[in-house]
């Protein structure tokens, strides 16, 4: 399958995007061998899902099921096409379950982290901050034990603390050079283990020869035409995925459910419901002084239309006053005393619109005290 133009693939990179060159590709899945049932593989920085797509088909699509993720909208559209689940979003962004992949492909974004607004870099190592480490230490957790992982970087990435990580985390690891060389990159085949179970003499010749390569004192062989290793097993997929989803909503998936739900207007009744029951008829007749303390509260608004044929629209509403009264009292010495007290006194007022059709007073408000 044809990955793309060679002009066209230029204009990506200038985007952040390096994807794997076609040669390249098809000499790596001839190192990958599938295993005796149904295996679970996932590409991370999936661009348009060739890649991750080739190798599905290279360990039998039958038995294999594809994931990626892809924060590029149009990219990500285009690799839903080619794999069972994909996820457009930032992978930063995202939730995916633990030691659940039995092969990781991991060609990352290139490059060096910049700082946020707050002046923070947000990068969890101690060397130079790149986002190839970024991308490997979120990732690495990704595989399952046993699980191959194939990772494609810019060879002068490989410092002291990302070969340390490798070393740490990987056995079988072998490194060459990509067919195409625009890019100076390397892959770098590995099959993780646990700590425990790592040889610290192999470890130790490895790193030597991650470390040459990463300076440039000693270049990786290319990948070879026919692979003359053994080639490196995909596992068998362990349990389930529990989790593969973005923890914010993909701007399409927010326009489904606002349209599915239409705001709150299905839920209205259950969250207003209360304010919406029809309210009980009182026990017996209401007296002037009842129906006007009702109006001024609100209880009874809206449209009322008398006997006589006269039509208001009603709005009640009530207001604190005050009443004032003057005490005068004789003191021994003749003098008088004034005593004013303030009594606190809820005044109703109602507010009606006459829409007497034809009345002369069609159209005035008039206040009810």
């Amino acid at each position: 399958m044809a990955l793309m133009f060679p002009r066209l693939a230029q204009n990506f990179v200038k985007a952040g995007y390096f994807p794997t060159d076609e040669p390249t590709l098809e000499r790596v899945l001839q190192a990958l061998f599938p295993a005796a049932g149904p295996m679970r593989i996932i590409d991370p920085c999936a661009g348009e899902g060739v890649a991750i797509a080739e190798a599905a088909h290279a360990l039998g699509r039958g038995a294999v099921e594809a994931f990626a993720v892809e924060y590029d909208a149009e990219r990500a559209s285009h690799a839903r096409s080619l794999v069972d689940h994909c996820i457009h979003g930032d992978l930063m962004d995202t939730l995916l379950s633990r030691n659940a992949f039995g092969l990781l492909w991991l060609n990352p974004p290139y490059g060096d982290l910049s700082r946020g607004a707050d002046g923070n870099i947000g990068y969890p190592g101690r060397g130079r901050p790149r986002l190839e480490k970024l991308f490997y230490q979120k990732t690495l957790p990704l595989l399952q034990y046993e699980g191959v992982l194939v990772f494609i970087i810019p060879h002068y990435v490989l410092d002291a603390e990302l070969v340390g990580w490798l070393t740490r985390h990987y056995t079988g690891l072998r490194i060459f050079r990509t067919v195409a060389e625009t890019y100076r990159q390397v892959v770098i085949f590995g099959v993780r283990q646990r700590q425990r179970d790592l040889a610290a003499a192999d470890a130790k010749a490895v790193r030597e020869h991650l470390l040459a390569i990463g300076t440039g004192d000693r270049e990786a062989e290319e990948l070879p035409l026919a692979w003359p290793h053994a080639p490196y097993a995909v596992p068998a997929a362990l349990g389930a995925v529990e989790h593969f989803y973005r923890v914010s909503l993909e701007p399409e998936q927010f326009a489904q459910e606002v349209f599915r739900l239409q705001g709150l207007w299905p839920q209205f009744e259950t969250v207003l419901g209360a304010a919406q029951q029809t309210l009980r008829p009182p026990a017996r007749a209401l007296s002037h002084w009842h129906l006007a303390l009702a109006l001024a509260a609100g209880a009874i608004s809206g449209v009322v239309t008398a006997k006589s044929g006269r039509v208001l629209a009603l709005k009640g509403d009530t207001h604190k006053g005050k009443n004032s009264t003057v005490e005068y009292t004789e003191r021994d010495d003749g003098s008088i005393s004034e005593v004013r007290i303030l009594t606190d006194k809820f005044i109703p007022v109602i507010r009606a619109w006459d829409l007497t059709p034809g009345s002369p007073m069609q159209g005035q408000l008039l206040t009810i005290r």
